[in-house]
Parts: C-alpha cells; structure tokens; sequence
C-alpha cells in the first residue's frame, strides 16, 4: 500500500484553515489549542506505520545478507562478515529507492550461531512539526547450521579393483595399447609380474602392474581421489583455522569398512595417511571386493549418532564416500565361466558364454545407507564415473549388460525406480542408485574427469558447510 503524505498534509491544513476562520462560539479558541496535538497524534501514528513497514523490509534485508555473507566459508572474521552485509544492504538501495538510512551493522559469532544486528532512521512526515526528523528502526538475525557448528567428517574412499583403472580415458587407451600389458588396470593382477610384450616365457619388466603403470606416471582412479581429500582437508583448515571444531576421519571401503584414522582435529595427521602406503589408501593396494551391504552397517557403527553440533560432545556428522558404486568381487567374474568365446574384435575375445555370477555385480542397493542417515548423519556422495570399457570381457559380461539381467532384486534386495526400465545398464542405473543413497540430490555429484572428480569432494563439502538456517 502506498499512501500519499502530501495529499494528509495538505487535507489537514485546510481543515485547520476553516476551523480557525469559523467565529462561532469557542471553536477558534478549542482548535487553537487542540490542533498541533492533533496533528502530531495523526503525523505519529502515521510515521511509525511506515517505519514499521520498513522495519519489515529492512528484516527481511538482514536475513538475505547474513546468509548470503556466510557463504564465503573461508572468510569467519566478525568485521568482515559486517562488511559483507553492508555491501548487500548498499545492493539493495541502488536496485530500489531506499526508505531508511542504514546507520550501524555489528556481528557476534562466539556462540553456536552467529547473530547479526543492524540500525537505521527513517526519516518523518507530519512528526518534523514537532522537530522530530526520523524515527530509529533496528533489527536481528541469528544462523546456525554446519558452518558454525562441531562437525565430524567422515571421508569414506572405495578401494576395490576398479578404482585402480586409470584415472583418464586418454590413459586407458594408451594402456590398452600397451604391448606389455594390453590393460586399463593396475592391480587387478597383483601377484603376476609384467613380461616384455606380454609374453610369458620373455623377461620380467615389472612386479606387478601397478609398478610398470607408476613408472608411466599414469594417474590412477585412487590417485585422484586421494587428490580429492587433500582439497577437503585445505577447506576444513579455512573453515576451522583453530582446529578446534571440525574433525576429519579416514576410512576405506572394501570387503567391509577399514578405520585407517579415527576422527581428529589435526588435518596434518590425515595428510600423512594420504600419502602413506601402509594406510591402505594408496593406489599401492587394493581390496578384492566391494561389499557395500556389509561395509555400510560397519560404518554406521563407526559414525553413530548426529547430535545438533552445539559442542564438541555433540557434533554433527557428514559422510563424504567416493566410490564407482559397483557391488562386485573379481571371482564373481572370472569363476564359474563357460569359456566359449561369442564375440572376438581385433582378435581378442570381448565375450564369453556365460558366468554363473554375472548377475550379482550390479549398482549398491541404496537402502543399505538408509541406516546412517536414520542416525541423522549427512550422507554425500561422489560417484567417480565408471567408464566404459568395451573391449574388456568382463565390463561387457558385467556393468554393460541390463538391470533385468542382473540378480540386483532376487540377491540383493533392491527395487528398481519406477519409470526406469529393465533394459536399463547396470552402468547407467549406478548414478541412479548413489543418488538415492545420499541424503539429498544436491548432495550427489557425478564426476568423470580428474578435474571433476578432484573438484566433485570439496563441492560436495562446501555445499553442506553452507547449508544454514535462520534462527531468529
């Protein structure tokens, strides 16, 4: 509603004129006495309407400012979060006509929750024939929410085979061509040593794979996402430069759930786990399987329960997992086969008959999460795309063939998405699947590239750190 000032000023002093000029009994003499009070109670009442209106306006102002201020999480600093919020106040002067002069901003994060105040004037109508020229009008916000809380992060790294591909389908195909080893992988085969052109009787060129693709200096899927952990370490030092709120722990994924470090503050502890192949998180190892029904109830009793974060006896819980999200064991696919090959190319068998478990390597079931987040943890999920690898019989025996062919209900549990249909690869339905497992669908990221996936972690992380609430 827009009301029209002038137009009350003028009304009033045309009463007033009439009345004055009316000579009949005391009404001079009564509106001599009672018309300034009249016109102030009008003005009055009047004026403070439209500051409370503005109030409104400038509440509403505070809010947007606070939250927008803290999503720079790297920047805590009580005056530069004020700052912040004066330059969205100023933003929202220059896109309306400003009707209330900001005067003071102050900001108090020593709580749970930071809170922020602001104060102005608003400048009077009637209420300046009194010598009142504006009227004070204040406001408060408060946030909480992971940024300003007690956190544990839970950084979960899947260590099966497949995670040992090469990091890049550059890499893959220069492997592939690789006359001593006409593989993506690196350690599928750990106990066979690399012979001069992949012949048995020539001469050892390598241990294991492993070792002959490290001295390529090709990057493997592991690698990368060791990369990626760095990048969430160097976040949750900007976040907590005290280490005195976030804790980070390290885990891998395998046959079940291995505690590589138990939660800590120090983020330089964990970096040396990253880089030590003892650890197990190097591409130096891997497990044989990924039992994701088995390794997730492991988890959950290594996370527990979430509290609201308001101390250290009671944090908030985020599980950051990065995995291809492939429930498989590499028995499953090279035992019980009919080695009658079906489809050759370039002289390479790309397909045989049949292989009794075939079916059981499929996508997780997501609800083997639903536990963890039934203890009210964050799950976040980063799916390091598992490319496709068509000339690799196993992929095609595997993750290539349909949902319908898979045991993923019968074995596992699992219920397909309805609109999704069974002719539905294995490979596409995985994405489908790990969206489901996390907590929420802007806490999934697929990621395909080594830039992706390094990047994909720390994004998943700053979109939970930033993800607050208005408490007041």
């Amino acid at each position: 509603m827009h009301l029209d000032f002038g137009f009350f000023r003028q009304l009033i002093a045309n009463r007033m004129a009439a009345l004055v000029s009316d000579r009949s009994g005391n009404v001079a003499l009564t509106v001599a006495i009672c018309i300034v009070p009249m016109i102030l109670a009008v003005g009055a009442g009047l004026d403070y309407a439209r500051a409370y209106n503005v109030q409104s306006r400038m509440q509403s102002d505070l809010d947007a400012a606070l939250v927008a201020a803290i999503k720079e999480i790297d920047e805590y600093d009580e005056d530069e979060i004020a700052a912040k919020i004066k330059k969205w106040f100023d933003a929202q002067s220059e896109k309306q006509s400003a009707t209330y002069d900001l005067t003071e901003i102050t900001v108090d994060k020593s709580g749970h929750t930071i809170q922020a105040s602001a104060s102005g004037t608003v400048p009077t109508t009637l209420m300046t024939l009194a010598d009142i020229k504006t009227v004070p009008v204040g406001v408060v916000s408060a946030i909480e929410g992971p940024a300003t809380s007690y956190l544990e992060v839970y950084i979960v790294i899947d260590k099966s085979p497949s995670m040992l591909l090469a990091a890049t389908s550059e890499d893959q195909a220069m492997l592939r061509a690789d006359k001593n080893i006409k593989c993506e992988f690196a350690c599928h085969s750990t106990a066979d040593p690399v012979r001069k052109n992949n012949n048995k009787k020539n001469a050892v060129i390598a241990p294991t794979y492993y070792d002959y693709i490290e001295n390529l200096g090709v990057k493997l899927r592991t690698d990368v996402a060791l990369d990626a952990v760095e990048e969430v370490l160097d976040m949750v030092d900007a976040a907590d430069e005290n280490h005195a709120r976030i804790k980070v722990g390290l885990y891998s994924l395998g046959e079940t759930i291995t505690e590589v470090l138990k939660p800590t503050y120090s983020t330089s502890t964990a970096r040396k786990k990253l880089s030590d192949d003892d650890s197990g998180l190097t591409s130096a190892t891997s497990m044989t399987s990924t039992d994701f029904e088995t390794a997730l109830e492991a988890l959950q009793d290594k996370v527990g329960k979430a509290d609201d974060g308001s101390s250290a006896d009671k944090p908030l819980k985020l599980v950051l997992l990065l995995t291809d999200g492939v429930q498989s064991h590499r028995n499953w696919v090279i035992e019980n086969v009919t080695w009658t090959c079906t489809e050759y190319k370039n002289g390479t068998c790309i397909r045989y008959k049949y292989g009794k478990d075939w079916g059981i390597v499929t996508p997780l079931n997501p609800t083997w999460c639903d536990d963890i987040k039934g203890d009210e943890a964050t799950m976040a999920v980063l799916y390091t795309e598992y490319l496709a690898i068509p000339l690799d019989w196993g992929y095609n025996a595997t993750l290539a063939d349909t949902m319908a062919n898979s045991k993923w209900t019968s074995t596992w549990g699992g219920t397909l998405h309805s609109g999704v249909s069974g002719t539905t690869s294995r490979l596409d339905y995985i994405p489908i699947a790990l969206q489901d497992c996390a907590s929420s669908s802007d806490l999934f990221i697929s990621a395909a590239s080594e830039d992706e996936i390094t990047a994909g972690l720390s994004t998943l992380f700053n979109q939970y750190l930033t993800s607050v609430r208005l408490t007041q």
